[in-house]
């Protein structure tokens, strides 16, 4: 090899080495383009304190202390309808009834709450549709003063069905409808405070419960029927419900994947008194000394069994033997034996 050629070989590696070192000093040496994060600053809100929503409140809600609460306000924003903090008593506020639906964060004004006593309270509480129905109860049928409104409670009738023998009657007990909302107990629609921040237990002799016009129709004849007692139910959501309310078209499921339409839907069920579909215990299912059926009418009351009115033309003579010609006089049978060997 020549001396030229060498020298244009050592001349193009050296090209090249520097030209690696220029690009690795640009890649190092940039630095790469860095977002930076933009630190959002709260800005102080200069208003006072308005009472707002905590979460949706549609129309007929009762309020509870977990309903409302109090957020700062921008001055010039703040309506003369607001509920203020400094001039407001919150627990004073505890039993009022939505009007006007409020949606979550919303501030709450005078108009949109109706309080106890004001006229118009118990329509504003009842759903569109509904009825308002009061019953009597007793400490023990009354879950002993643990029901309070806004509550929801199944209704259990209690009755003897004495039939027609001379057995011991039937005991049993139905539970003929579920999911009602409790208006008030004795004509009360707030939950009392005491001084500890506590819910005060009382009994009550009388609770009023929204339902349907047929629910209320049938709360009427159950009264007559026997004894009704409260079951108070959970606030956890009856998954078996709402398949049964699915399965019975009560409810119509939401095409595709809306979160909405679906919370909708489960507040529907939650919200919805249901009858029927009664689940029955009996004195049996208690102790084995009790009935499970009605008790059945004794053979000496069914016609042409022996001792039986009209058996031979005499109560209490016995049954005919052989051939038998039923003898009919206006409304009365009578069976008359024709001969035959005994």
């Amino acid at each position: 090899m020549d001396s030229r050629k060498i020298i244009l070989l050592v001349g193009a590696l050296i090209v090249a080495a520097i030209t690696a070192f220029m690009a690795r000093s640009l890649l190092i040496g940039g630095a790469a383009p860095q977002a930076g994060a933009a630190t959002s600053v709260a800005v102080p809100v200069d208003g006072p304190e308005v009472l707002v929503a905590t979460r949706a409140l549609p129309v007929g809600t009762i309020l509870d202390a977990t309903a409302l609460k109090f957020q700062p306000w921008p001055k010039e924003l703040v309506d003369n309808a607001y509920f203020i903090k400094k001039d407001t008593d919150l627990k004073s506020l505890q039993g009022t009834v939505v009007r006007n639906a409020i949606t979550a964060g919303q501030p709450v004004t005078q108009g949109a709450l109706v309080k106890p006593g004001d006229r118009g309270f118990l329509a504003a509480a009842l759903g569109p549709g509904m009825r308002a129905v009061t019953f009597p109860v007793s400490a023990q049928t009354g879950v002993a003063g643990f029901v309070f409104p806004g509550d929801r409670i199944d209704l259990v009738l209690t009755q003897t069905v004495p039939g027609g023998g001379d057995g011991p009657p039937l005991k049993v007990a139905e539970t003929v409808m579920r999911n009602l909302r409790v208006l008030a107990t004795d004509q009360r629609t707030d939950n009392q405070v005491g001084e500890d921040g506590k819910t005060v237990v009382r009994t009550f002799s009388n609770v009023t419960i929204e339902a349907t016009p047929k629910i209320a129709e049938k709360i009427a004849v159950a009264q007559t029927l026997g004894s009704l007692s409260l079951s108070l139910r959970s606030i956890a959501d009856n998954n078996s419900e709402l398949e049964e309310a699915i399965a019975n078209g009560d409810v119509k499921v939401p095409e595709g994947n809306d979160p909405k339409a679906e919370k909708a839907m489960l507040l529907q069920v939650a919200s919805q008194p249901q009858a029927g579909s009664s689940t029955i215990a009996t004195g049996a299912d208690v102790s084995r000394f009790q009935r499970s059926t009605v008790p059945g009418k004794p053979p000496s009351s069914v016609p042409g069994m022996p001792g039986a009115p009209g058996a031979g033309g005499y109560p209490g003579a016995a049954a005919p033997v052989g051939p038998v010609v039923h003898v009919a006089r206006g409304n009365s049978v009578t069976d008359v034996s024709v001969g035959g060997k005994k």
